[in-house]
């Protein structure tokens, strides 16, 4: 399939044809919204996917020119997706291209997607506006990060030396680093619950288990923890 253009009050718009791969339907929702008004951004929205398997299924009978992926996702994250996925990246025509778009800005998860052959990688506090020009331009096979995060990949791909096994981190789902993170960072339950659309009793839950994997007593050597760790 091939990206159209349409003309909308006289003026030539690009399009660029875009799954949507979230676990949150709202979060979904929210993105459509900004940018799927298709006559408006050029972005026509084919379709959406909450885990892995539903992920692979939509993105191979759609081909879209671009995948909005999250990095944590239920049946092996975004960077099975992308394993999955790599034929139809390798296509020498039409290829499928992903930008990751996240809510973590985790230096292993920036680099595992970029590994897996993601073009980019952006925060979910990007802006509508920045969102779509982020979209066109890996359409165009450019690569976008977020500020910041593109250090995280010149370093990996600077060092030869693979980085150091954490036991302890690798207790922690990935849910709980997110939330580790944002506890360490000073966020309050119901600011976290906020940002990853999900309840403030779920939040609860999951400082109960990350305090009880890491065996600390309270979120004050929790972040002590996460800060010695450089996770915040």
């Amino acid at each position: 399939m091939t990206t159209e253009d349409s003309t909308v009050n006289g003026t030539e718009t690009r399009r660029v044809r875009v799954v949507l791969v979230d676990d949150h339907r709202m979060f979904r929702a929210g993105v459509q919204a900004e940018i799927g008004e298709t006559a408006r951004t050029g972005v026509e929205v084919v379709g959406e996917a909450a885990d892995v398997d539903q992920a692979v299924t939509v993105i191979t009978a759609t081909r879209p020119e671009v995948v909005l992926l999250d990095v944590h996702l239920p049946g092996g994250g975004g960077v099975e997706v992308l394993r999955r996925c790599a034929p139809l990246m390798a296509a020498a025509e039409n290829p499928v291209r992903f930008l990751a778009l996240s809510v973590s800005d985790a230096a292993e998860d920036v680099i595992g997607v970029i590994r897996g052959g993601a073009r980019g990688y952006v925060t979910k506090t990007i802006t509508g506006t920045d969102l779509v020009h982020s979209v066109y331009r890996v359409q165009d096979g450019d690569a976008v990060f977020s500020p910041r995060l593109a250090g995280f990949v010149l370093d990996a791909f600077a060092s030869t030396d693979a980085p150091p096994v954490d036991e302890d981190l690798d207790r922690l789902t990935q849910r709980e680093r997110e939330v580790l993170r944002l506890i360490a960072r000073g966020y309050a339950y119901k600011e976290i619950a906020k940002q990853l659309f999900i309840s403030v009793k779920t939040v609860e839950s999951h400082v109960s288990a990350v305090l009880r994997k890491l065996q600390l007593s309270n979120r004050h050597e929790l972040t002590r923890w996460a800060t010695a760790r450089r996770l915040v």
